[in-house]
């Protein structure tokens, strides 16, 4: 057993005063109480610098933590019991983790009482999912009218090689100087390293307040720890309306070589970008690496050729071990992003305009029973068959790292996916890369298939 540290904390600045309904509800450990989310996602973030990307290892490790809210008479507290302690100096909590620990509690407190448990929004729309994403990312304090355009969220895989790790920072770095900031997932590899880079520019050109925004969900933050660097961490209700959050908040996307997460990101970014109501909107995406990744991009660019077809590759351009490039491009991308706002007097903190289809805001819960009647074939308009291989990346990412998805996998087997000859020739061939580039998980570890495909 690691060494641990019981306290007691007061939250840092996001949320001081709940009501005893809201206190019951966080204190409840049954099916509908909401102790197990806070459990998890704080465990998280207070073994924050951890690389493991098992969540159910860390859950193990620190099966004898606890977290409880107290409600006192000048505000709440958090107990803590055998917490990793890695997250205090001196017995004191370090700062910026107390700071990311009342975060998740804000966003669990509100998305359960003005989200899901009310009728202010309906889900069921895409109108009402939108100004629910809004209104979550307005909560954290992410929307910030006064700034103009400069925020560049940047995708790419935790398990990437230490060469691809330093081409991330060395691309940070580069915007950092150019006066941009970085939004990601907030886990390890392609997440911190730009932001790593960009902490040393901003710091050169005296740029006091750089934004380091990590947007998660609680599958994914509860196995990837969120990295020290950030600074505003928003956690959304599921993986689509975080994915719609990045698209809403961000000017650009820049992708790293990543896995089966990253191919998520890439079909979820281009099926919107290809749907007839955004051909002329412009959105600059990048993929990039150092020249050891060339080999992963252009299986990537082949694969979403003969998915997605040649109006897909009109959307992204492949810039190899160009990092000062790949920050120029990015630069003017994101100027054109805020002139053709300006024209169509259109928010810079919050793109209202891009359209996103229903498929990609419904949350697919992954099954053997979903994953197995994917429809995976060319007959279909190319953005629906965008929106159904990134549910089928969406299922192999839950059976890799997400406690639920891998408890499933255990207890019934790899994945289901069925999909025309070709297209599942393609799709091998694109996952069996990844497998042998070790892409599924972090190096060094051994990785069993969570799919199998017929």
């Amino acid at each position: 057993m690691p060494p641990t540290v019981s306290t007691i904390i007061s939250p840092e600045g996001s949320l001081e005063v709940l009501s005893q309904h809201e206190v019951n509800r966080l204190r409840d450990t049954s099916a509908n109480g909401l102790h197990d989310l806070l459990w998890r996602c704080a465990l998280a973030v207070l073994n924050c610098g951890n690389p493991t990307d098992d969540g159910r290892e860390v859950m193990e490790t620190y099966h004898d933590f606890d977290i409880e809210v107290l409600q006192q008479d000048r505000g709440i507290r958090l107990k803590l019991s055998n917490a990793p302690a890695d997250a205090f100096v001196d017995g004191k909590m370090i700062r910026g983790i107390r700071e990311l620990l009342s975060a998740v509690l804000r966003d669990i407190v509100y998305v359960y009482n003005e989200i899901q448990t009310q009728q202010r929004f309906d889900l069921s729309t895409g109108e009402g999912t939108t100004n629910a994403v809004f209104h979550i990312l307005r909560k954290a304090g992410a929307l910030k009218p006064s700034l103009d355009p400069g925020l560049v969220v940047c995708w790419g895989g935790h398990s990437i090689t230490r060469e691809e790790y330093n081409y991330t920072k060395d691309v940070g770095y580069h915007l950092g100087l150019r006066d941009m900031d970085i939004c990601t997932g907030c886990g390890p590899g392609a997440m911190k390293g730009p932001m790593k880079g960009a902490n040393v520019a901003h710091a050169k050109q005296r740029r006091s307040l750089g934004r380091y925004i990590g947007i998660s969900e609680p599958g994914i933050i509860a196995a990837e720890s969120p990295n020290p660097i950030v600074n505003e961490l928003v956690i959304m209700p599921d993986i689509e309306k975080r994915l719609e959050a990045f698209v809403r908040l961000g000017h650009g996307i820049i992708i790293f070589p990543g896995g089966v997460g990253t191919a998520e990101e890439i079909l979820y970014l281009l099926g919107i970008l290809l749907h007839p109501e955004n051909r002329e909107t412009p959105f600059p995406v990048i993929f990039t690496g150092p020249a050891g990744s060339a080999d992963y991009f252009a299986r990537i660019d082949e694969f979403l050729s003969y998915t997605l077809g040649d109006k897909a590759r009109e959307r992204y351009r492949i810039m190899i071990d160009d990092p000062i490039g790949v920050a120029r491009a990015m630069r003017e991308g994101i100027d054109d992003v805020a002139e053709f706002r300006r024209q169509q007097q259109d928010a810079f903190y919050y793109n209202w305009r891009l359209n996103i289809a229903r498929d990609f805001q419904a949350p697919f819960e992954p099954t053997h029973e979903s994953m197995a009647n994917l429809a995976l074939h060319r007959q279909q308009p190319i953005h629906e068959l965008a929106a159904n291989l990134r549910r089928a990346f969406s299922g192999i990412v839950a059976g890799n790292v997400k406690e639920p998805g891998i408890r499933a996998i255990e207890a019934h087997g790899p994945f289901r996916l069925h999909a025309e000859p070709e297209l599942m020739t393609r799709l091998d061939e694109l996952l069996t890369s990844f497998v042998e580039q070790g892409r599924m998980k972090l190096p060094g570890s051994h990785y069993v298939p969570c799919y199998t495909l017929n």
